[in-house]
Parts: structure tokens; C-alpha cells; sequence
């Protein structure tokens, strides 16, 4: 019996070794195999569909399909929306740090914010905003807009605006930075024992926010409060 219990438990180890790795090896495979496979295709659709296809709209459509297919909350984000995400999920984005409304048809600066970038640049109340970096913005939604003018910290802009009074447009460079939005823009008392707090985003600063403004309030003798 000794001769044999050897050779039998090396056997054994050397079995378990090799599953062990082929196991790795073909999952490698198959994922290598499978790219190959996905990048043959979308050449051949390239190459010989009916219709012109855009690339980029066909990768989109394929990656989204691909990470909703495992769940609905996996999702992908590509360079160009990272700004609005970083935005949307921490209130916080590199822009000019101005507020643009709509009057008339017309791209108009209604608040550029003392302290930020589009203040310190010399926008002012009411100056027009034609162009982005030599982009013709006359007619732009102002969430397009706002994609234009945001971009990585310390990266410049140029704007330009028709002023009142002044004969030609003006071109301004502007440096962008690091703007923080505020959640609770406003809370205050609006009578005797009642406070009001205004929420307009929900980053992750919000709570926060909203527990110091309820606590401020409750200072100055709120004994209810309206939260808009």
C-alpha cells in the first residue's frame, strides 16, 4: 500500500493544479474571444450596412445595453458628461460661476456671483451672451450652455457678450474654477415661531445643509418650519 499513496496524492495535486489553472486561462478565452468577436462585427457593420451608422452612437447603445443588462443602476459615463455628473452627485463643478437666464430670445447674464470667476472677468447684469470659444450660442438652450462653459479647473473660457452702450461685441477670457452649488440657497423666519428653508438640490451636502439651517432657525425662536 505505501508504494502507491505517493504517486496517487501527487496525481491528485497535480490535477487540482492544472484545473485550477485552466479555470482562469479559459475564462481569459472566452472574454478575448468574445471582444473579438464584438470588434469583428462592428467593422463588418461599418463597412456594409445598408445605411451610414455613426460609431460612437453604436458603442454607446452596445455598452449601455451591456451594463443593463446585469442591473438598472450600473451605468457608464463617459469624459464628456463627467462634469455634469460630478455636479449632479456633489454639487460641486469648475465653471464661471455665473447665472444665465433667458429674455426675450436672448442669452442674458442675470447674476454673475461676486467672488467667482465671471465677476472677477468684468461680466455684468444684463451683458448678452453671443458666443462660447467662437461658438455661435444664439439660440442654445441654456443647459447647452452651461456644458459649454463648464470644463476642468483652471482651464480657460472665452465669452463673447454684447453690452448696453458699448458699439462692438466684447471678447473676454475667463479662468474657470471650482463652484460649489448651495442646496439651501435661502432660510429664514417669515413670521413670528415659523422659518422657511428653500431646498432646490439634493447633492451630498444636502442634509447637512438642512440640519444647520433648522438649527439656526430654532436660535431665533422657529417652533415650526415650511421646507419648500
Amino acid at each position: 500500500m505505501k508504494k502507491y499513496r505517493l504517486p496517487l496524492l501527487s496525481l491528485i495535486v497535480v490535477i487540482w493544479v492544472s484545473i485550477a489553472a485552466i479555470l482562469p486561462n479559459s475564462r481569459y478565452f472566452e472574454i478575448a474571444k468574445n471582444l473579438d468577436i464584438f470588434a469583428t462585427l462592428f467593422k463588418e457593420v461599418n463597412a456594409y450596412y445598408v445605411d451610414e451608422v455613426d460609431p460612437d452612437k453604436l458603442i454607446r447603445t452596445g455598452i449601455d445595453a451591456m451594463l443593463y443588462s446585469l442591473d438598472p443602476y450600473t451605468n457608464y459615463i463617459p469624459e464628456e458628461e463627467i462634469e455634469s455628473f460630478r455636479t449632479m452627485t456633489t454639487g460641486q463643478y469648475a465653471g464661471i460661476g455665473a447665472y444665465i437666464g433667458k429674455i426675450n430670445g436672448r442669452n442674458i447674464i442675470t447674476m454673475p456671483y461676486e467672488g467667482f470667476p465671471a465677476y472677477e472677468a468684468g461680466l455684468k447684469i444684463g451683458d448678452e451672451l453671443t458666443e462660447v470659444d467662437d461658438v455661435n450660442v444664439e439660440g442654445y438652450s441654456i443647459s447647452q450652455i452651461s456644458d459649454l462653459l463648464k470644463g476642468q479647473a483652471k482651464t480657460k473660457v472665452q465669452v463673447t457678450i454684447k453690452r448696453y452702450n458699448e458699439q462692438q461685441p466684447l471678447k473676454i477670457e475667463i479662468q474657470r474654477q471650482k463652484i460649489t452649488v448651495n442646496n439651501v440657497p435661502y432660510f429664514g423666519l417669515i413670521n413670528n415661531g415659523v422659518g422657511y428653508i428653500k431646498l432646490e438640490d439634493f447633492t451630498t451636502n444636502a442634509g447637512k445643509e438642512v440640519e444647520e439651517a433648522l438649527k439656526e432657525l430654532k436660535k431665533k425662536g422657529a417652533e415650526s418650519v415650511i421646507l419648500d
